[in-house]
C-alpha cells in the first residue's frame, strides 16, 4: 500500500519553546509521506571453464534457496548460455550475496563469477 499516509513524527519541545502558549504535545502528524519500494538488483552467475557443475547446483541451493531441480536447470542454463540469472533482489541483500558467493568460489579454489545488474 503506497501513497499519502499521515504518519507520527516526534518534534522537540525545545522548538516550541519560543511561544510560551504552544500546548502542543511534542508530535506533529506529518503529511504527505510517499513510500517507495526498494530498487531491485539481479544476480546472476557466469560461466567458465573450471567451476565444477556441482559447486553451482550447491551454491544456488544453499545461497539463493533453490531446489535441486531448478538449480541444476539454472546451471544448465549457465553452463550452455553463458549466464543465468539467480535471483532479484534490493540492493544491499543482493551485493551481500555477490560477495558471499565469490568468497566462497575463491577459498574453493574456483574462479567462478557472480555479478549484479540494475533491474530494468
Amino acid at each position: 500500500m503506497y501513497g499519502m499516509r499521515r504518519m507520527l513524527e516526534p518534534r522537540l519541545m525545545a522548538e516550541h519553546n519560543d511561544d510560551e502558549t504552544d500546548h502542543e504535545s511534542g508530535i506533529a502528524l506529518k503529511d504527505d509521506v510517499a513510500v517507495q519500494p526498494p530498487r531491485l538488483f539481479t544476480v546472476l552467475l557466469l560461466n567458465d571453464d573450471y567451476t565444477p557443475m556441482e559447486f553451482v547446483v550447491e551454491v544456488l541451493e544453499k545461497h539463493f534457496d533453490k531446489d535441486h531441480a531448478v538449480a541444476t536447470e539454472l546451471m544448465m542454463k549457465v553452463h550452455q548460455e553463458g549466464r543465468a540469472i539467480a535471483g532479484v533482489y534490493p540492493y544491499e541483500i543482493a551485493e551481500t550475496k555477490v560477495l558471499t558467493v565469490t568468497e566462497k568460489a575463491r577459498k574453493a579454489g574456483y574462479p567462478l563469477q557472480c555479478t549484479l545488474e540494475r533491474d530494468s
